[in-house]
């Protein structure tokens, strides 16, 4: 919560639910990351916010950018990204999409089986692919699936068939889980990675880069790490897994780029209970279809602010759509103040990543998360 953005609600007072992005908190999250890890290329994962004030300042200062779709690969484009600096890291591609990302000059490609590897070799020749590994992202808040990532054997095989097929088999990436606090939750997929490295290596094919994923944590209820804690974590594994034999790596924050730069503000619609001596419910005019999917199975528990003091008592809280499934937090509910009043303003911190981009378009009619970037 910075006071330019509460400066912004006071003096603009947005209709409806918004979300605010302070720019000087990416900025300084930038630099935070650009100093704890120097010798690490940033992708800033588009994903997370692709606002076009948030990618066109992260071009100005340098970065390079994640993307999962063609149309991300031209919002980075047209935030002023040259080809070089994007990545296609979506292992799942239609093979028209591989076609247009190397069409309009990207030449970095994720994969996870030989089916992709065929279909890179196919629309992009002579492009740099690396393979994504299994890991199993324990210690991370929003874990991640098996839907991405092969076993690190198999690693091998893919890689050989890429090279075998004219591509530049460049190397390994993995991905710990998001919201990952754990600053050792790096070392064995590392470990595994320079297993990779040096199978390949026998076989003649010289890996060179590792790509550390994202994983860095942005603060929610409870406290952190920093960027230089998790810089110095992770460069002491790749130490101990390669020697002397460093090799290129890259990473990609998206919650930790963004996520305290934001605040959504939203209004408290309905105060009830289902029954007398129930705990109260408190509806909120954003839920998991305005933005706040994160929420689901209270993976994420933001911040909740409101303008009333005094003495708190337990309640549910649930968004405005015709869903059952539209209640953030039940399992643990919040605590907030006895005195809180249909009308009064919420404020919801730590939203900055992976809000506007879960919003739905018209569920219910209700319409997308408004955005302001400040």
């Amino acid at each position: 919560m910075t006071d330019r953005i509460l400066d912004f609600l006071r003096r603009t007072r947005p209709e409806g639910p918004c979300l605010v992005v302070d720019l000087d908190v990416v900025r300084d999250n930038y630099l935070r990351f650009e100093k704890a890890m120097p010798d690490s290329r940033i992708f800033y994962a588009v994903k997370a916010n692709p606002a076009p004030e948030i990618l066109s300042l992260l071009a100005s200062l340098g970065s390079n950018f994640d993307c999962a779709s063609v149309q991300e690969i031209d919002m980075a484009r047209a935030a002023g990204a040259t080809p070089d600096r994007i990545s296609f890291g979506n292992t799942i591609k239609k093979e028209r999409d591989v076609a247009a990302a190397f069409e309009r000059g990207v030449r970095l490609f994720a994969v996870d089986c030989i089916a992709e590897v065929d279909k890179v070799a196919r629309q992009a020749p002579g492009a740099r692919v690396f393979c994504r590994i299994l890991c199993d992202g324990e210690g991370a808040e929003w874990a991640l699936s098996r839907k991405f990532g092969c076993e690190p054997s198999m690693a091998v095989d893919v890689l050989d068939h890429a090279h075998r097929s004219g591509l530049v088999a460049y190397g390994v990436s993995f991905h710990v889980g998001s919201q990952q606090k754990n600053t050792q939750a790096w070392d064995s997929a590392l470990q595994s990675a320079a297993e990779i490295f040096r199978i390949m290596s026998d076989r003649g094919v010289e890996l060179k880069m590792v790509n550390l994923g994202g994983g860095f944590a942005t603060r929610y209820l409870e406290d952190i790490p920093g960027e230089g804690d998790y810089g110095n974590a992770i460069n002491e594994c790749i130490r101990a897994h390669f020697g002397n034999r460093i090799p290129e790596t890259i990473i990609e924050p998206g919650r930790g780029m963004v996520g305290n730069a934001g605040v959504i503000k939203s209004e408290v619609i309905l105060i009830s209970q289902k029954s007398e001596g129930d705990i109260r419910w408190v509806y909120l005019d954003v839920g998991k279809f305005n933005g706040l999917a994160e929420t689901m199975d209270e993976a994420i528990r933001y911040p909740v602010m409101t303008p009333r003091q005094g003495v708190e008592v337990p309640c549910v809280l649930a968004g405005p759509t015709c869903d059952s499934v539209d209640v953030m937090y039940e399992k643990k509910p919040y605590p907030l103040p006895i005195n809180l009043e249909i009308g009064d303003e919420i404020l919801i911190a730590g939203t900055g990543a992976y809000t506007t981009t879960y919003a739905s378009v018209a569920f219910n009619g209700f319409p997308p998360l408004q955005s302001y970037v400040i």
